[in-house]
């Protein structure tokens, strides 16, 4: 048993300098700088909005578009309140890149997603409460999201709770 034994640690101890010599060197890889990036979701009834935040020249693009093309002007100043909420929201916005994928639901509903959404970037990118907390103090609805559902429609009636006239006549 003890012969057993020893052969068993000779066995292991000349495995180990094999499998030393064994290991493959690996190449060092070139990787780009790695930057900061923030991304935040925000949501209203059906739509869906995903923020992404970068260093870059103060852009801010909706599905790839500019947002200086959104129609009516109404829809874009709802979209750009958080960032034209004070100087230094702005200041964050002029030194990065925001890009908002959107989808679902109507315009209005994807105008307070994306709203939402750009004002949780802005928020995170500002790395202090005071942004966090003066945008509570404005508007709850900028930072949390509005869990609210339209109801769905029911049988016996033409929507959600209306109910069919009787006529007993």
């Amino acid at each position: 048993m003890e012969q057993n034994l020893e052969n068993i640690n000779k066995e292991l101890g000349s495995l180990a300098p094999q499998q030393a010599n064994e290991k493959k060197v690996a190449k060092p890889r070139r990787r780009a700088p790695k930057q900061k990036v923030i991304i935040t979701k925000g949501k209203r009834k059906d739509a869906i909005a995903r923020a992404r935040l970068t260093k870059g020249n103060g852009s801010i693009r909706i599905n790839g578009k500019d947002v200086s093309l959104v129609q009516p002007i109404e829809i874009r100043e709802l979209i750009l309140e958080p960032v034209n909420f004070s100087n230094m929201t702005k200041e964050i916005a002029q030194s990065s890149s925001i890009d908002v994928n959107v989808k679902g639901g109507g315009i209005s509903g994807q105008a307070q997603a994306v709203r939402s959404a750009i004002a949780k970037a802005i928020a995170a990118a500002a790395n202090s409460e005071i942004i966090w907390k003066a945008y509570m103090r404005y508007d709850r609805t900028l930072l949390v999201d509005d869990v609210r559902q339209v109801e769905p429609k029911k049988f016996l009636g033409p929507k959600a709770r209306a109910r069919f006239q009787t006529s007993y006549r």
